[in-house]
């Protein structure tokens, strides 16, 4: 069974963690591997509730909502967990929207955002009927008021601003909300274009967004963001004549990956949020995704064979970077433990069977003296992990299992060698002219 686990998710005996022993999760790691094969996710239904229910306590009297950001993990047995919540969703593509309606959300539980739409996905939307639009550009704002005029609908618009502040997470590429992104509408051109929305004749300004990045634990960068929305949002209603309804002030609130990290003060964000919009009159939209999932899963590998070369430890198990793609591409640290530890340790490098030198799970890593044929649970491994999968080097994809108390089911087949070359076709040649 899954012995309970302490808030860090420490593995020991063969449990999977949950932060609350009294949510413990009740399943053999051991027995899932036996049945479903490695490599395997594996996510905890009583996590998810739990940070959902924490965080939504933690907003109290605001009117406010949460849109799980799908990207983090979108499996629709999650996405049908999170609407049984209550949950709405943050969508950022067309396949996530088609995700998001197989799970059973109506087009006014979604927002969809994301930096570059096409005008087959703003159609699709449109269709749906999706509660907002969060615009990136004066152009892409030009493009929906034409695909809105094509399809007979207004679309529903919420300007999507940087707002310019500095933010320390643990990699550039987690950072959303500086000056110079990608993401969003320079702060100092957002009033011009918030002007350009309210005139255009198929859309409907609704509100504002913001996202100031991801694995964030100070909470100074959403007041100074959240300020100068709330200023801007002062200036766009005086200059437009238009009343704004919505705030969506984004994710990005940290979860834990080592048991030396602090956990978020998520009741001191709530005071923080509640301060500074509480009287704004806003409908708020807070867009958790890795808060409520990261922390749930495990990713569960078989260890392969032991060699040791240049005076180096390697453990290869059969998990590699197609699996989990976050400690190669972000330098992610994820705890690795025995599901049945001996006691013994060793300090090795943790790598996958794929055919690159930045195949690794971990470097120079105290861990378990792990003997091939043992169970190794990669921990923290419920956000980014499936979704970022690959076929590189011509691998299937893993299996994904949700355990809900002492049960546990399915809820994405392992690929077969067939999946991988279903859509490939031979060449049928036709002339360019």
């Amino acid at each position: 069974m899954w012995p309970t686990l302490d808030h860090r998710g420490a593995v020991g005996k063969g449990v999977l963690d949950i932060p609350t022993a009294a949510l413990s999760e009740r399943v053999s790691l051991e027995a899932i591997a036996r049945e479903v094969g490695t490599p395997c996710y594996v996510y905890s239904s009583a996590m998810i509730r739990a940070q959902y229910d924490q965080l939504k306590s933690a907003m109290g009297k605001l009117d406010v909502r949460l849109h799980y950001s799908v990207k983090a993990n979108s499996s629709i047995a999650i996405l049908a967990l999170l609407r049984e919540l209550g949950a709405g969703l943050d969508i950022v593509s067309g396949g996530e929207l088609f995700r998001s309606l197989k799970a059973g959300y109506t087009g006014k539980d979604i927002v969809f955002s994301g930096v570059g739409k096409t005008e087959r996905e703003m159609e699709e939307a449109l269709r749906a009927n999706v509660l907002l639009f969060n615009v990136e550009s004066e152009q892409e704002l030009h493009v929906l008021d034409a695909v809105a005029k094509r399809v007979g609908a207004k679309a529903p618009v919420a300007l999507r601003v940087n707002p310019e502040v500095l933010v320390d997470t643990p990699h550039p590429y987690t950072r959303t909300g500086e000056k110079g992104m990608k993401f969003g509408i320079p702060f100092d051109e957002a009033l011009s274009v918030g002007k350009v929305a309210a005139s255009l004749p198929n859309l409907r300004l609704l509100g504002l967004d913001m996202h100031v990045g991801s694995q964030i634990s100070q909470f100074a960068p959403y007041e100074v963001g959240l300020q100068r929305l709330l200023h801007l949002r002062r200036e766009i209603e005086r200059e437009t004549k238009v009343r704004l309804e919505y705030l969506d002030i984004g994710g990005g609130l940290a979860v834990t990956y080592d048991a030396s990290d602090r956990a978020v003060d998520v009741k001191q964000f709530g005071q923080v949020i509640s301060a500074l919009v509480g009287g704004a009159g806003l409908k708020i939209i807070l867009e958790p995704g890795r808060f409520l999932v990261g922390n749930a899963g495990v990713l569960l590998t078989r260890v392969l064979y032991r060699k040791r070369s240049g005076g180096k430890e390697f453990i290869i198990t059969d998990a590699g970077m197609t699996d989990l793609l976050r400690p190669s591409h972000y330098n992610a640290f994820h705890r690795i433990e025995a599901v049945n530890p001996t006691g013994r340790t060793t300090v090795a490098d943790v790598v996958g069977p794929i055919c690159e030198s930045g195949d690794f799970l971990a470097l120079d890593r105290q861990i378990d003296d792990a003997q091939p044929g043992d169970l190794l649970a990669v921990q923290s491994t419920g956000a980014y992990g499936f979704v970022m999968a690959s076929n590189y080097n011509s691998r299937p994809r893993p299996a994904e299992v949700l355990v809900d108390g002492d049960k546990f089911a399915v809820i994405t087949k392992r690929e077969s060698y067939d999946d991988l070359v279903h859509n490939e076709i031979p060449p049928a040649w036709r002339s360019a002219q």
